[in-house]
């Protein structure tokens, strides 16, 4: 018999799990949008969403997932035929640039495969190629969710750097923003892209774009900046509905604020890096014992490669979608699915899987995930190696 009782965990990259706090401080009657309180909490929010991102620059906030924040990013950057080049290292790095594609931008792609970061040498060579300057604006993913690869944007930043290109750098930090270290200013990052849902433990709704002057400048020439997303009343305005381009969506922001407070103030930005990149070792751990003698992998090869918020593997002969399945039924517990590694018709597509690990997440959440995967694997009869759980409890404790 499946069982029911208990609390399910959502292990899936994004939505991650929303602290009872956050969702505490959401359940309220709607305040008054015009004067008081909310006016006066946001104005100090935004400081501590700078912080978030690591920069002094400007924010803006947006009603969207982050399909809906990658369009803002879109419309403030380029105008109608303009040119992007995009480095591609999964799923989401592809559905960038299609949306790019459909609002009239050019968009020279280097993929980079599924399972491997971007070459900064390719991307400097691309750059050097362009003489004329057509192309505005390098977008890499920082991690992306799908291939769980992490691209190393400082070094991407050299390489631009290296080349004299007046190109504006724009890194889709979604998957990353408040799991995996992330400097703005530091890194010479022009636009970056996040979303409520992961890193900051709130429910999807929220899109964020933090941009440089050096973006905001380029802005002013934009003609894809249509009222709603254009990025300069809402980061440089002076009136509160500005900020949102009219009605605030004020339960995610006493949500968001709750979460910052957790983020900045109580554990402090480092030691939620450093949680992750401990969950993320024993999960790395687990899947690296599992794999011993088995084709049991995970997708990306080098430990430095990789994001500290999901971890994409495969367990071929359909294994990962079997094991899947059975943890949803009988341990409560919901694996990502290997999205982008296959077509959903293709045999192959049961192959993969991804466990989330990012937000408000902790060790026993983390290890109770492992020890039910391998339950799994013991009852559907996957072959595996021993050893996981040591291993994974080993990584963790230190």
């Amino acid at each position: 018999m499946p069982i029911t009782t208990g609390r399910s965990y959502l292990a899936i990259p994004g939505p991650s799990v929303s602290p009872e706090r956050v969702l505490n401080a959401m359940h309220r009657t709607a305040p008054n949008i015009y004067e008081g309180e909310i006016v006066d909490m946001v104005r100090e929010l935004i400081p501590d969403l700078l912080r978030v991102a690591e920069t002094r620059q400007n924010v803006a906030i947006y009603i969207a997932n982050g399909h809906g924040a990658w369009e803002a990013a879109n419309c403030n950057m380029f105008s109608r035929g303009d040119r992007a080049l995009l480095a591609a290292t999964g799923r989401f790095g592809h559905g960038w640039a299609e949306w790019l594609q459909r609002v009239g931008v050019a968009v020279d792609i280097i993929d980079f495969g599924k399972a491997s970061p971007a070459d900064p040498q390719r991307i400097a060579d691309a750059l050097r190629a362009d003489t004329g300057h057509d192309i505005k604006a390098v977008l890499v993913t920082h991690v992306d969710t799908a291939s769980s690869a992490r691209n190393d944007i400082p070094a991407i930043r050299a390489a631009i750097d290296s080349t004299g290109h007046p190109a504006l750098l724009a890194v889709d930090a979604i998957a990353s923003l408040g799991c995996d270290e992330l400097r703005m200013d530091d890194w010479g990052i022009d636009v970056l892209v996040g979303a409520s849902q992961k890193g900051l433990m709130l429910p999807p709704g929220l899109g964020f774009i933090w941009f440089s002057e050096k973006a905001l400048e380029v802005s002013q020439r934009a003609d894809l900046a249509t009222p709603y997303w254009d990025w300069k009343p809402r980061g440089t305005g002076t009136e509160f509905w500005q900020y949102f381009g009219g009605t605030a969506p004020t339960h995610h922001l006493w949500g968001l604020r709750e979460s910052l407070t957790m983020i900045l103030d109580e554990e402090g930005l480092p030691q939620v890096w450093e949680r992750h990149r401990r969950l993320a070792s024993a999960v790395w751990a687990a899947f690296d014992a599992w794999g011993q003698g088995t084709n049991i992998a995970l997708n990306v090869a080098d430990p430095a490669s990789r994001g500290w918020s999901v971890t994409s593997a495969t367990i071929p002969g359909g294994g990962a979608g079997a094991l899947r399945r059975w943890l949803e039924a009988e341990a409560g517990v919901t694996l990502g699915i290997g999205l982008g590694m296959a077509l959903p018709a293709e045999p192959a597509y049961q192959d993969f899987l991804r466990v989330g690990h990012m937000g408000h997440v902790n060790m026993h959440m983390t290890l109770g995930v492992l020890a039910t995967m391998e339950a799994g694997m013991q009852a559907l009869g996957i072959a595996h190696g021993p050893g996981a759980l040591e291993a994974a409890a080993g990584a963790v404790a230190g």
